[in-house]
């Protein structure tokens, strides 16, 4: 493993229980930051926290802004302010074509995989504004590119984060803040326990490497997304496919 610079930064990461939030706080720890592990599952989030060195874990609904708050405040007691946020937290939500799609399914997946990166950004985005320094990094997808059939919650929300990190990354690009997302191709995590065989079929036939990416992977370009040396890059969207991004 090439190990990015991460000395003493202080990061946190949504929905780091387990799959790709858990590696990318691993492969953080490994690079020399402090990892505050925010999730929604505290049975989850102690276990990872004890096995992560210098991780410490706290509660956190990114659909409750007054959780974020007293998370963030936790974090700044306990670690230090943030130098690095990664919003990785989210649902796939059920597989339906749309006019049959369950509204209320339709919603939650929006509320937490879009409107929880707004409002962990809307949280952080102050504190990096106020040293001039922070790493935001968004786990969209490349559904939000591309589309996937009967996944239009899903799609629709990643590519809201596309958006908003284009958006967020030119508001504050002459900032020392920079933004930016990963668009992955499936990984198997629990995620997967949401989708029907099909679905996964149908996403493993689309990759033209024949095998989904890796939480190591998606880890490893993040990374260098939320290092020092990420300098010039900002509101950028950066495929890890296995070939499938076709733009």
């Amino acid at each position: 493993m090439n190990r990015i610079d991460l000395d003493g930064r202080v990061a946190i990461v949504t929905g780091a229980a387990r799959g790709i939030g858990r590696a990318i706080a691993e492969r953080f720890a490994a690079s020399g930051a402090r990892v505050a592990i925010w999730d929604v599952d505290g049975e989850a989030a102690r276990k990872a926290a004890g096995e992560i060195d210098g991780a410490i874990d706290l509660a956190a609904d990114v659909t409750k802004p007054a959780t974020l708050a007293a998370a963030l405040a936790a974090t700044e007691a306990r670690l230090g302010g943030p130098d690095i946020l990664v919003n990785n937290a989210g649902i796939t939500g059920p597989n339906h074509p749309l006019d049959e799609y369950p509204e209320a399914a339709w919603r939650q997946v929006v509320e937490i995989d879009l409107i929880g990166v707004f409002n962990c950004c809307r949280a952080v985005v102050p504190a990096m504004r106020r040293r001039d320094y922070g790493r935001i990094v968004n786990i969209a997808s490349i559904a939000g590119k591309e589309g996937n059939p009967n996944a239009s919650a899903y799609s629709a929300a990643k590519a809201g984060v596309i958006g908003l990190t284009k958006s967020l990354g030119k508001e504050l690009a002459a900032t020392g803040i920079r933004v930016n997302c990963v668009t992955p191709a499936a990984a198997k995590t629990d995620i997967f326990a949401q989708m029907t065989e099909a679905q996964i079929a149908y996403m493993l036939s689309k990759i033209p490497m024949e095998r989904f990416v890796l939480v190591d992977e998606i880890a490893a370009l993040v990374a260098w997304l939320a290092s020092e040396e990420c300098s010039f890059s900002t509101g950028g969207v950066f495929d890890i496919s296995g070939g499938r991004a076709t733009y």
